[in-house]
């Protein structure tokens, strides 16, 4: 039997640390600062927690991104599930977030979220969410990535089944 091909754009969500818990951490600073630096510098403290295995380490890097074609035709989703990633931009840049359920070892493709940053937002994956690789909006952005690094299989990659046909876009 011929499978049907059905376009579908995803609703686009404003991103929240709320609407985001299930797949992890939003970071940004908002609530309460402390003060140091003889009052020159407001720090916000404990943002979100680098998680690794016992034989990983947190490694530090700086990718430099292309913006999409819009609407963008999702094809992958990834998940590492030895640590959390995250994703800070380092320009006042939104950024789109695909993220889909586990569904016993693979993601639940008929639930499949997008976020869209404020500009100022990154965000922290749980160790196993499965996710889209980096979706740079508008423009080329450059992030700095924390994530594991170290021995064993830490990266899982799924194709998004042509059928599904899942597109997202920056809405105007």
């Amino acid at each position: 039997m011929p499978t049907t091909l059905t376009t579908r754009a995803l609703s686009v969500e404003p991103l929240s640390a709320e609407a985001f818990k299930p797949f992890g951490d939003v970071i940004e600073a908002c609530g309460d600062a402390m003060i140091i630096n003889q009052g020159r510098c407001r720090k916000f403290n404990d943002l979100t927690r680098i998680q690794t295995d016992a034989v990983g380490e947190v490694a530090v890097h700086i990718y430099h991104t292309q913006a999409i074609k819009q609407p963008y035709r999702l094809d992958l989703l990834e998940r590492h599930p030895l640590g959390s990633q995250t994703f800070m931009p380092l320009e006042q840049q939104p950024f789109l977030i695909v993220v889909a359920p586990d569904n016993f070892s693979e993601p639940d493709f008929h639930h499949i979220r997008c976020f869209i940053t404020d500009g100022s937002q990154g965000i922290n994956y749980h160790p196993g969410t499965w996710h889209h690789p980096l979706l740079s909006a508008g423009k080329g952005v450059s992030y700095l990535v924390i994530d594991r690094a170290g021995p064993g299989h830490n990266c899982d990659e799924v194709l998004i089944p042509a059928h599904l046909s899942l597109t997202v876009g920056v809405p105007l």
